[in-house]
């Protein structure tokens, strides 16, 4: 390959974003909510990941779980999500919506993407479970995204891979294609090459334990973060294909 391909974590927290910054990621994706997921962090959390991240931080603009067709006050609650983005200097943010009838809302998407100004845009998956997913890739385009998200419409990003594939022969430079869900060290390298995508996404997270003194009842005895080590074996993995 010409490039090593870049890694984008989806940081889950503070911790996590800081741990994807220690274990060599190039781009964080701040969120909250992975398990359902993804929705947009607190403006905390935002502001503090701005102040101690080096690397460019992209925020997730997802009001809620659940599907991508979003009301009037889900809108504006996105609109004002991005303004904070804007204010704060971050380097971009993840966005999407539908309609009803499973296609790109160009009008929702649009006063998005005017909201943001300068910042980098990306196009998050719910192009997979758009009604025509090369439309959709059309529309991310249309609206000017750097990049767009995708699985191939699959559960993971290596059953997709024949699909990402298509997406970038499709895209034809016009825009970049991210391929995430269930990448790891292991299978990165195949999802790069069958897919023939220059950019890959993962949360590379790990059980951190709780204190002892905690662990009360009805509360997990663990947490899920980012974890250095996974990150670390991510980029190894992919340098090794440059």
């Amino acid at each position: 390959m010409s490039a090593t391909p870049r890694l984008e974590i989806a940081a889950g927290s503070l911790a996590s974003a800081l741990a994807a910054q220690a274990g060599g990621a190039d781009r964080v994706e701040l969120c909250e909510n992975l398990g359902d997921g993804g929705c947009t962090p607190s403006h905390g959390t935002i502001a503090l990941a701005r102040d101690r991240l080096r690397i460019p931080l992209y925020v997730l603009i997802r009001p809620r779980g659940g599907d991508f067709i979003y009301d009037e006050m889900e809108r504006e609650v996105m609109l004002r999500d991005i303004e904070h983005c804007v204010r704060l200097g971050c380097d971009g943010v993840v966005l999407g919506a539908l309609d009803a009838r499973g296609d790109v809302d160009m009008p929702t998407c649009t006063a998005l993407r005017a909201a943001a100004g300068s910042l980098g845009v990306t196009f998050h998956r719910a192009i997979d479970v758009a009604h025509d997913p090369a439309r959709a890739l059309e529309a991310a385009i249309a609206l000017g995204c750097e990049r767009v998200l995708t699985s191939g419409a699959q559960p993971d990003a290596l059953a997709g891979a024949e699909a990402i594939a298509a997406f970038v022969a499709q895209a034809r430079g016009r825009i970049a294609v991210m391929a995430g869900a269930g990448i790891n060290a292991a299978n990165v390298a195949a999802i790069v090459r069958d897919g023939g995508v220059s950019e890959v996404h993962a949360s590379a997270r790990g059980p951190r334990p709780t204190p002892a003194s905690t662990r009360l009842p009805g509360l997990a005895p663990t947490v899920l973060q980012t974890d250095v080590e996974q990150v670390r074996a991510l980029r190894q993995a992919l340098d090794a294909l440059a």
